[in-house]
């Protein structure tokens, strides 16, 4: 999938969440394309898992509790059945658990320092914040550009 089809293909959930929670949907967009390779990713193609978020808590109204395994002794993974309720998902997560992240999202400099530098982001992975803070604030504005 090219950057732009992922743009096209993926702006109108971002824009339902962003009506929904509040939350900027090119953010949102630079957010998925990092944590999914721009909707290459295994969790994304075949799980429409597109934030790489772990099968932890309660269901909800877009998360119907299933779970996936990418390799054996992994953490487990919450598979959506489409991408609108990965979408859903991302953005009520974002908005209940790190609202001072989500109150910031229409600044993506302060949303990209608060999200990076928050239990969001696990160093235990192997997660760079500092390059996850300057990743995600140079695809907001690519894709900004992009959409217009």
């Amino acid at each position: 999938m090219t950057q732009t089809t992922f743009i096209r293909t993926y702006l109108s959930p971002a824009r339902r969440a962003e009506e929904a929670f509040r939350l900027n949907p090119l953010v949102i967009l630079a957010q998925a394309a990092i944590e999914s390779g721009w909707g290459e990713s295994t969790l994304a193609r075949e799980h429409h898992n597109f934030f790489g978020i772990t099968a932890y808590g309660r269901k909800n109204l877009w998360w119907p509790g299933t779970k996936v395994y990418l390799r054996e002794g992994s953490l487990p993974f919450r598979a959506y059945p489409d991408a609108e309720h990965s979408f859903m998902d991302y953005a009520r997560l974002i908005r209940t658990a790190y609202p001072l992240a989500a109150d910031m999202s229409f600044n993506p400099s302060a949303f990209a320092k608060e999200i990076a530098y928050s239990k969001y982001i696990s160093e235990v992975n192997g997660d760079n914040r500092e390059l996850y803070r300057r990743s995600l604030v140079q695809i907001t504005r690519k894709i900004g550009e992009m959409a217009d």
